[in-house]
């Protein structure tokens, strides 16, 4: 049998293949990209044995354990093990602390499927603290610049040509903005800083010591960016990103319309997706309805349904560009450019999408 590993540096550079027996409410909690919830407990039965240990103690709670999951339930979960060991033969399996629940699966699979499987010493918790360590050790010794710009400047599109870039929006399945939400909607928290973790590790391991993230709220949709980072965000330098107004209306055109209309319609289908996108297009505009004011939000709100009634019956998504505008015009370029003022000793370079790529690119050879 190979051995029980410690390792969590390599099993998070490799996405080795992980088996999570735990309960899978702890699973929706956060888990880990790679892992698989085949839990020895379901959620009754763990509810049931951790009130017993409270209880009456761990001896009446291993033995109401095994009570629960015996007979044909055992057999099943164990068949389910197996054809996932048999499927990752280099994988682990892991409880929430590498203890009781991980050995018995162990003991099962060797017993009854003739099947030894190495588990992950300290389990989820010690993989959960590996990774929050790696975004503080990050944070602290490398270093960190911005990329700002105007609303639909095309800042993401620049950090996915460069090799130390982290898109935060990215991992949290959420464009930053309040028309940001996608449909596939956002992961959980922990899971989003669990991404985030690894895709540092990766480029640290693959020599980046210098990141680039965008400048962002501490809020990506209802996700947090972990603390540590955020504050050093706060005092990073930062490189301006310029674009004409027509580029960026055409850009947020593609991704708040025609994109997020495409994958309404692929997740619900034509008869269901497009009121379900042109809801979510109101609803994101409503939620500006305080900052805009009534009197714009009723004039941008009905050069939207104008628009949406034309793109229902033509396809055609022309006359957003119209509302789409005005909304830079008159409420996202006067917001940024106040914060870009505020932020401007910190500016250290001002350039167009190529510039400012080859700057990045520049700048990283020049301190490596």
């Amino acid at each position: 049998m190979r051995e029980n590993c410690a390792d969590l540096r390599h099993i998070f550079l490799n996405d080795i293949p992980l088996m999570d027996v735990r309960a899978p409410v702890e699973f929706a909690k956060g888990a880990f990209a790679q892992s698989i919830n085949l839990p020895l407990m379901n959620d009754m039965e763990r509810e049931a044995v951790g009130t017993a240990y409270k209880q009456q103690g761990q001896h009446a709670a291993i033995d109401l354990g095994h009570q629960l999951v015996c007979g044909a339930t055992q057999q099943a979960r164990i068949d389910a093990w197996a054809d996932f060991v048999r499927r990752h033969p280099q994988g682990y399996l892991y409880c929430f602390r590498g203890g009781l629940r991980s050995q018995i699966t162990q003991k099962w699979l060797q017993e009854v499927a003739g099947m030894p499987y190495p588990r992950v010493l300290g389990g989820y918790k010690a993989m959960r603290t590996f990774l929050i360590e790696t975004i503080d050790s990050a944070v602290e010794e490398c270093e960190l610049l911005l990329v700002a710009g105007l609303t639909g400047s095309g800042k993401t599109e620049v950090l996915v040509e460069l090799d130390n870039g982290i898109d935060l929006e990215g991992h949290a399945n959420h464009r930053g903005s309040s028309f940001g939400k996608r449909v596939s909607g956002q992961p959980g928290q922990i899971d989003f800083e669990n991404a985030l973790a690894v895709d540092v590790l990766k480029k640290r391991h693959r020599g980046a010591e210098h990141f680039v993230v965008e400048d962002e709220g501490r809020a990506i949709g209802s996700r947090a960016v972990p603390l540590p980072l955020y504050r050093q965000m706060q005092v990073a330098p930062m490189v301006w990103l310029q674009d004409s107004v027509e580029h960026r209306v055409e850009r947020i055109l593609k991704d708040y319309v025609t994109d997020l209309c495409a994958a309404f319609v692929a997740t619900h289908g034509v008869e269901q997706g497009f009121p379900a996108f042109a809801e979510r297009l109101r609803q994101s505009l409503a939620s500006n309805l305080k900052r805009l004011g009534g009197e714009r939000y009723q004039r941008l709100a009905t050069i939207m349904d104008s628009a949406l009634q034309v793109q229902e019956a033509t396809g055609q998504v022309d006359e957003h560009r119209q509302w789409i505008a005005l909304l830079l015009s008159e409420y996202y370029d006067p917001m940024y450019v106040y914060q870009r003022d505020l932020k401007a000793p910190r500016i250290e370079f001002v350039g167009d999408h190529a510039e400012v790529r080859d700057y990045l690119r520049q700048r990283r050879r020049r301190r490596a």
